[in-house]
């Protein structure tokens, strides 16, 4: 259920029907939008609470929302969200780019990635400590080490750091080193997980599950909305499918798909879905086409020693090559790309 403010309602009217849900069972999260501000009511449903309601002083209307993730929805926002990871907007008109390695394996390594990153306009850092891995006998990552490499790698570039976190005894230790949360495909429905993150009131990166329906995928960024967590962020890495030539099958329908049904920012991860760094730069560019909001990007100075995924990584000159290329791409989709003044500047003198 949604209840609409009148645009001018005081604070205290809000209060007081933030108060009444709550004394009614309901859980009450203020969605600040643009243009009005409405309270999203998580509980069981009771038609007898309504006319009440909708009597008290502010209350413009009352929605039904006919979708089982009712904060995510596009009925409980209209307008897109806008999500800042420590000043870092995701969501605007500037696409938010986040790159690096699958796996954080030494200093030497994220300080030259992170320069690297830096003088490219990126401002998220991405490297995983902790790897869930589908082997027991895979690398599993660093673990606390790895954070601290990013952290140290942040500290002398300035870049905010995503990583994930793979459990809830982590979520403390986790988020005390980075600026933004990644909940990893395996764990999309790992309720405890979910909470938890909600609770930090972290930005969070969700990943689809890699056999998850769309609204699945929603109903669990509504577990952490409903946590009191809005800084929420989607991102499309991939489904399973029967096709072999792929990691996985990038889903563009579904980039679409969500920012119709859903407010929140939509990213997506071309390297795990196509698993090759040929395929990175071209579907990079359809998922922009279909209205991405960002990518996540595997980025490692030389991919053929990278302890993990080094295939589907791109080294630095083919990074740079990407970005020149998704430029256009970026333009004729209204969007601009993080540091666009460099790319100009770099087109300009390819073609003299």
């Amino acid at each position: 259920m949604i209840v609409v403010m009148k645009l001018n309602a005081p604070q205290d009217q809000v209060k007081a029907v933030k108060e009444k849900l709550f004394q009614e069972g309901f859980k009450p999260h203020l969605i600040q939008g643009v243009e009005k501000q409405v309270i999203g009511a998580v509980g069981k449903q009771d038609i007898s609470l309504l006319s009440g309601l909708e009597t008290m002083e502010g209350v413009e209307k009352i929605i039904q929302v006919s979708t089982p993730y009712q904060l995510v929805s596009r009925e409980a926002k209209e307008e897109d969200s806008i999500v800042e990871v420590d000043g870092v907007k995701i969501g605007g008109r500037e696409l938010a780019v986040m790159a690096g390695p699958c796996a954080v394996e030494d200093f030497k390594q994220m300080s030259s990635i992170a320069r690297f990153l830096k003088a490219q306009g990126i401002s998220i850092l991405r490297g995983g400590a902790y790897k869930p891995r589908t082997s027991p006998y895979s690398f599993q990552g660093l673990g606390i080490e790895g954070l601290k490499i990013l952290y140290q790698a942040s500290r002398e570039t300035g870049l905010k750091i995503v990583s994930e976190v793979v459990s809830t005894s982590d979520m403390e230790v986790v988020s005390s080193y980075v600026d933004m949360l990644q909940i990893g495909a395996r764990n999309m429905q790992n309720y405890s997980l979910l909470k938890e993150a909600g609770k930090t009131k972290k930005p969070v990166l969700l990943k689809r599950g890699m056999s998850s329906s769309i609204e699945e995928w929603l109903m669990s960024a509504e577990y952490i909305l409903s946590e009191g967590n809005p800084n929420v962020v989607l991102c499309e890495r991939g489904i399973k499918t029967f096709e072999k030539y792929t990691r996985s099958t990038l889903d563009i329908s579904a980039i679409s798909l969500a920012k119709q049904l859903s407010h929140l920012p939509v990213l997506a991860d071309p390297s795990h879905s196509g698993g090759s760094w040929k395929l990175v730069p071209w579907l990079s560019k359809a998922a922009v086409s279909a209205g991405a909001d960002g990518l996540l990007v595997e980025v490692h100075p030389v991919p053929s020693e990278a302890w993990c995924d080094g295939p589907q990584s791109l080294n630095f000159s083919r990074f740079e090559e990407m970005l020149r290329d998704l430029k256009p791409v970026a333009e004729t989709a209204g969007r601009t790309l993080p540091g666009s003044e460099s790319l100009t500047q770099s087109l300009k003198e390819g073609r003299q």
